[in-house]
């Protein structure tokens, strides 16, 4: 699904000689490349303030904390989306509130999320998912007019714009990972928030950091969510080419959509007009994903499910959300499957998957 070895082999020179300047300075944590960062990757998101983290989770947990979210309010979020969006909701005390998702986008739908908003939401984590992202303006309307906060989980979506707006800028605040197999991925744990909130960015520093304004001075409770100084430098040098590699993962989902459009069986997962998607993910669904799977395995074509498992089915929220219906996220989780789509993935082998795929 990714070759890091051949996207570091390109840049290895830049690469090592970030490492190479961190080893000589020694401050491997809050370094300065870790501000460096945050000033390049706010200017690129469009947002004014960034503070990197030590994960995507932690990123997502901070903010909702440095925003106020906690006991007594309901989140409303994505049951189609990786555990660590509600885990983070559930960790700062708040109560995950999940809703079905449209099945030809697997994003979440602002009409759906205003018909579940009751008197203890206090929030909105709108998911964009696969590289897509979801009706920004209309979720920032919607939040606005009940008072809500707006988070983005854009942890799949570096890049990715609505109408000429970047993910990242429009929400209170948006939580980015750096995960090594994303868009923008990291030689570990990494991550960011990104807000135009002055008094977030202030606090969630504080929180990020032990809650402390200087080494043995506490203003409040915190944790330790920073982002090592490596990460950040290795991090900084790949931003610089995120903007290439997100165009060859367009160039690779362009070839798939015309060349997949009419198979029998086969579904990608549209993308709606006026949103750029970074593409994470290339995602289909299949009338019969385990055969699909199980043919491409045979051709030692990578794949993979995302996501098996609603959130709602999940073992540790099953019992809370036992009473929930959500056929659109059911019908995804037995259905999609994700092929490579991944910048250095050549010619030859993308045609061998749509060989595959459209094989009968």
């Amino acid at each position: 699904m990714n070759d890091l070895g051949a996207q570091h082999a390109a840049i290895r020179h830049e690469i090592d000689g970030a490492i190479a300047a961190v080893m000589a300075h020694g401050r491997f944590i809050s370094g300065p490349e870790v501000e460096q960062l945050e000033r390049n990757f706010a200017k690129y998101c469009g947002a004014q303030y960034c503070i990197g983290t030590s994960s995507g989770t932690s990123a997502l947990e901070v903010g909702l904390r440095a925003a106020g979210i906690g006991a007594g309010d309901e989140v409303i979020t994505s049951t189609f989306t990786f555990f660590a969006t509600v885990e983070a909701i559930a960790n700062v005390g708040a109560t995950p509130v999940l809703v079905d998702v449209e099945a030809d986008t697997a994003l979440m739908a602002v009409d759906v999320v205003g018909a579940a908003i009751g008197e203890r939401t206090a929030a909105v984590v709108a998911v964009h998912l696969y590289g897509q992202p979801v009706d920004l303006p209309g979720f920032r309307k919607l939040a606005d007019r009940h008072g809500l906060l707006l988070v983005e989980d854009a942890a799949q979506a570096h890049g990715a714009t609505v109408d000429g707006m970047q993910v990242g800028s429009v929400g209170d605040l948006a939580t980015f990972s750096f995960f090594p197999g994303k868009n923008l991925g990291a030689l570990g744990d990494a991550g960011a928030i990104t807000t135009n909130d002055s008094q977030i960015a202030e606090r969630t520093r504080l929180l990020r950091n032990h809650g402390r304004t200087n080494k043995y001075e506490h203003e409040i409770v915190g944790t330790n969510a920073r982002m090592d100084t490596l990460q950040a430098a290795v991090l900084d040098v790949k931003l610089r080419h995120l903007d290439a590699w997100t165009q060859l993962r367009r160039g690779h989902a362009a070839a798939y959509d015309e060349a997949l459009a009419d198979v029998a069986g086969i579904e990608p997962i549209m993308v709606v007009s006026g949103r750029e998607s970074s593409h994470h993910l290339y995602t289909v669904r299949a009338e019969d994903r385990d055969a699909l799977k199980e043919r491409l395995a045979d051709r030692d074509i990578a794949t993979a499910v995302h996501y098996p498992m609603p959130l709602h089915r999940q073992p540790a929220l099953a019992q809370q959300f036992s009473h929930l219906d959500l056929p659109n996220a059911q019908l995804l989780a037995e259905s999609v499957l994700s092929i490579p789509v991944y910048p250095e993935l050549s010619r030859s082998d993308r045609a061998a998957v749509i060989a595959a795929v459209a094989a009968t």
